[in-house]
């Protein structure tokens, strides 16, 4: 009986032993795909010089693992691949004649070699028909058919065979704008990169047509998207979620300037600007009334949203083009109104809301074509930059440096120490 116990006690232990393993396992797998599992390591940096044809080159982006780049020339989006030295992707627009069409905007995924991007082209249905039959007439009594015909008499006709469908036009959206997922292999591999097509729960119809993406963001915490679109004198906030619903959240004559997201729990911090009144406001989504609910983190009108990063947001006090202070309130699980800011830093750097962020380590970075400044534990440094064309990494670690030459252009990667 004791053997038999044993034995039973033993397979049990087993049993929960096996059972823990496999919940770790699906833990850490579930933690790679929401992109959760490198989120405390720290960025992959290199140190090359390529050669990539080409003079014109806009918009250069690298990979996390900074093997490969992604890239704007005449149009089409181009993926280099640093260790084999070849293009290996392009996407060119649909037509020649329209600029508005093509590669809107892209990003890659901050721990994986996936690049996102938007595209734009006509839409081949823009204009449809649809048959639509008019309201039947009332019959007067007096012309109503009998139900006894005379046989010695034709079969009278009734008005109503007389109402026949007409054809009515329906116009929908020129534009048909497009999110795809580019996944590239491994950089040493050979396999052709897997370019796949999301399509809008319900089309893309909300997205104008012409529109220009001039932010655009993503939570790996929350797989949404944040995007503003700027079409003629009107900007919409977008929102993209898991089931690539295209959501508007803008409010009427508003205007975003700069927008950044909660590394922790997916949160959406923007500058909004309504008229003369500037606020930087936090959106989460409120259980209760099942809607993205705004809270206001910040009045002054001079405070712009600088970064999110290891539950800390960052606030830049801007005059006159000069960041002058820094900011800085926690990123709660419960975001609250109001909150107070404590100031890191005050002094005076040149300022452009396009070229700053918060890097992986918690340094805010500010840019222009001549220098790089950091901050970080109380203390700023600052360098020069050589190339032509400067560029740096999302997670703040790489500096990109693009100097053109003939007809094609040098690109040298190097950590950005600061």
């Amino acid at each position: 009986m004791k053997k038999k116990l044993r034995t039973l006690l033993v397979w049990i232990l087993v049993s929960l032993l096996l059972q823990f393993g496999g919940y770790w396992l699906l833990n850490k797998q579930m933690q790679q795909i929401l992109g959760n599992s490198t989120a405390d390591e720290p960025p992959i940096t290199t140190e090359l010089q390529e050669t990539i044809p080409g003079s014109e080159l806009s918009n250069i982006q690298v990979s996390y693992a900074r093997d490969y780049l992604a890239y704007i020339e005449n149009r089409t989006l181009k993926i280099f691949n640093l260790k084999k030295k070849k293009v290996v992707f392009e996407k060119r627009p649909p037509t020649a004649n329209d600029e508005t069409l093509g590669v809107l905007s892209y990003q890659w995924l901050p721990d994986r070699n996936i690049l996102l991007y938007f595209y734009a082209r006509k839409n081949p249905n823009a204009i449809t028909t649809e048959k639509v039959s008019p309201p039947k007439p009332k019959i007067p009594s007096s012309l109503a058919v009998s139900n006894t015909e005379d046989p010695n008499q034709g079969k009278p006709v009734s008005p109503e065979t007389s109402v026949q469908p007409k054809l009515e036009k329906r116009y929908g959206n020129p534009q048909l704008t497009e999110l795809h997922s580019l996944e590239l292999p491994n950089s040493d591999e050979d396999t052709a990169p897997d370019d796949q097509l999301h399509a809008f729960e319900s089309g893309s119809n909300e997205f104008p047509a012409g529109g220009k993406i001039e932010k655009f963001v993503l939570s790996p915490v929350t797989n949404l998207i944040y995007l503003t679109v700027k079409s003629g004198s009107t900007q919409q906030l977008m929102e993209i979620g898991v089931m690539k619903k295209l959501i508007a959240l803008s409010k009427s004559q508003e205007h975003i300037d700069n927008m950044a997201v909660s590394d922790r729990y997916g949160r959406l911090y923007f500058d909004n600007k309504v008229s003369a009144l500037q606020q930087i406001i936090a959106l989460q989504y409120d259980s209760t009334s099942k809607k993205e609910k705004r809270y206001i983190i910040s009045r002054n009108t001079s405070d712009r949203i600088l970064g999110v990063r290891k539950g800390k947001v960052y606030i830049g006090e801007v005059k006159n083009n000069k960041l002058i202070k820094i900011k800085t309130t926690n990123d709660l699980q419960d975001v609250k109104e109001n909150p107070s800011l404590q100031t890191l830093w005050e002094g005076s750097i040149p300022f452009n809301n396009i070229h700053s962020l918060v890097g992986a380590n918690g340094q805010i970075i500010v840019r222009d074509q001549q220098t790089v400044y950091s901050f970080l534990d109380g203390h700023l440094t600052d360098v020069k930059l050589q190339g032509n064309k400067n560029y740096i990494s999302s997670d703040g670690a790489e500096l990109i440096q693009v100097t053109p030459a003939g007809n094609s252009s040098s690109v040298k990667l190097q950590p950005l120490k600061l």
